[in-house]
C-alpha cells in the first residue's frame, strides 16, 4: 500500500544518508606510550605548614541546639523576673483595697462567678467594703481570685474560719488572708512566690493541697481536725454528684430501652397487620368448621378446669377431716365426726328471761303460745 502513496508523503519514509567515517585525531588511550606512576614527593612542597592549619569546626547536634536554647529562654525569663521583682510594689497599687488587714483573699472562683454572687456568699460573715476582681491585662478576661475588704476586721476573720471550702457554681473556693501588704518579703506567684505548688512539674512534684492546709498541718490540733472534717466533706459531696450522675445515666438507660421496645412492639403489629391484610378470607363452611372446632376446645378446657376445681376441693376436705398422726387406708370412705356440743344446758325454765311452759300447757293453749314466742323473737332480732 506504501507504493500507492504520492511522493511527497514517500519522501519522508525514505532513508538518511549514512555518517561519513572520519579518522581519529590523536590516538586511543591504549595505543599511547606512558613513563608510569610517580610519587608526590616533588609536590610536598607546596603544601602548607600544619602550624598554620586552623581547627576544624564542630557542627553543634540537635540535642545540644535545643538544651542552648532552652537555656537562653530561662536566662531572659529570670532576667525579667528580675526587673519585675524590682519594680513591684504592692502598697502603690491603686486598685488594691484600703485595709489589708480587713481584706481577705478568695482564690479558685469560678470564671462566670461574678462580683454581686460574691457579695451574696460572702456577706453572711459582716458588711462588705469593696471587692476587687482580677482580670487580666492582656485578655481582660478574670483570673479566679478576688480580694474582699471587710468593713470590720472581726468580720474577716469569721470569714477566714468558716469560708474555706466553700462551695460557689460549683467550685469549692481557697480563702486566706492578704499576704502581699502583711507578710514582708512576700511575693505573688507570678513572680515566683505564693503558696501554691501546682505549677512545680510532674505530678511526682506537684503539691495538690494548698499553702494554707500545709500551714494548718504544721499547727495540728483543732486546724486538722477542722481539715480533716472539710476533706471528708468535699468527698461526701463529689460521692454525691458521683451517684447523681449514675443514676440520671441509668434512667436514661432505661428511657432509652422502653423506647426501643415500644418501637419494636409498634413495628411487629404493623406486620402482623399487614399479615392479616394479604392473608386470602376463607370460605364460609371453613369458617363455620373453625369456630366449632374453637368452641369444643373452650368445652373441653372449662371441663378440665371444673374437674380440677372438685379435686382440689375434696382433697382439702380430706386434709382438714384427718385427725393428725392417723393413717388413711385406702378405699375407705372417712365420715366426718362432729364436734361435741359445748353450748350451756338449758334445763332451766326460762329462756330470753321469759318463763318456759310445761309441753302439755303448751299443747292446750299452742296458738298463743305462739304468738307470744313470735312476738319475743320479733323483739330480740
Amino acid at each position: 500500500m506504501t507504493q500507492y502513496l504520492p511522493p511527497n508523503l514517500l519522501a519522508l519514509f525514505a532513508p538518511r544518508d549514512p555518517i561519513p567515517y572520519l579518522s581519529p585525531v590523536d590516538k586511543l588511550t591504549w595505543e599511547k606510550k606512558t613513563d608510569g606512576y610517580s610519587g608526590v614527593a616533588q609536590l610536598i612542597q607546596r603544601f602548607e605548614d600544619p602550624k598554620d592549619t586552623p581547627p576544624p569546626t564542630r557542627v553543634e547536634t540537635r540535642e545540644e541546639r535545643l538544651e542552648r536554647k532552652r537555656r537562653e529562654k530561662a536566662e531572659q525569663m529570670q532576667y525579667k523576673l528580675e526587673q519585675e521583682i524590682a519594680l513591684w510594689d504592692p502598697h502603690n497599687n491603686e486598685n488594691a483595697t484600703s485595709d489589708p488587714y480587713k481584706s481577705l483573699f478568695v482564690s479558685r472562683i469560678n470564671y462566670d462567678t461574678s462580683e454581686s454572687k460574691l457579695r451574696r456568699e460572702f456577706e453572711i460573715y459582716g458588711p462588705i467594703k469593696k471587692i476587687v476582681l482580677i482580670h487580666s491585662f492582656k485578655t481582660g478576661k478574670p483570673r479566679g481570685y478576688a480580694f474582699i475588704e471587710y468593713e470590720h476586721e472581726r468580720d474577716m476573720h469569721s470569714a477566714y474560719k468558716h469560708a474555706d471550702g466553700k462551695k460557689i457554681d460549683n467550685r469549692r473556693v481557697l480563702v486566706d488572708v492578704e499576704r502581699a501588704r502583711t507578710v514582708k518579703g512576700w511575693l505573688p506567684r507570678r513572680l515566683g512566690g505564693g503558696l501554691g505548688g501546682t505549677r512545680r512539674g510532674g505530678p511526682d512534684v506537684n503539691i495538690k493541697h494548698s499553702g494554707r492546709e500545709d500551714d494548718r498541718r504544721r499547727g495540728g490540733g483543732r486546724d486538722e481536725e477542722r481539715m480533716e472534717s472539710a476533706d471528708r466533706d468535699r468527698e461526701r459531696d463529689r460521692e454525691r454528684e458521683r451517684g447523681s450522675e449514675r443514676r440520671r445515666s441509668r434512667s436514661r438507660d432505661r428511657d432509652r430501652d422502653r423506647e426501643r421496645r415500644r418501637r419494636s412492639r409498634s413495628r411487629d403489629r404493623k406486620r402482623r397487620r399487614s399479615r392479616s391484610r394479604e392473608r386470602a378470607v376463607p370460605e364460609e363452611g371453613e369458617e363455620r368448621e373453625k369456630r366449632r372446632h374453637r368452641s369444643r376446645s373452650r368445652d373441653r378446657k372449662r371441663r378440665s378446669r371444673s374437674r380440677d376445681r372438685k379435686h382440689r376441693r375434696d382433697r382439702d376436705r380430706e386434709r382438714r377431716e384427718r385427725v393428725p398422726g392417723e393413717e388413711v387406708e385406702e378405699g375407705v370412705v372417712k365420715i366426718k365426726q362432729e364436734p361435741e356440743d359445748d353450748y350451756p344446758d338449758f334445763g332451766s325454765n326460762y329462756y330470753n328471761n321469759y318463763p318456759m311452759k310445761d309441753e302439755e300447757e303448751r299443747a292446750k293453749n299452742g296458738t298463743k303460745y305462739e304468738e307470744e314466742e313470735e312476738a319475743n323473737n320479733e323483739i330480740d332480732y
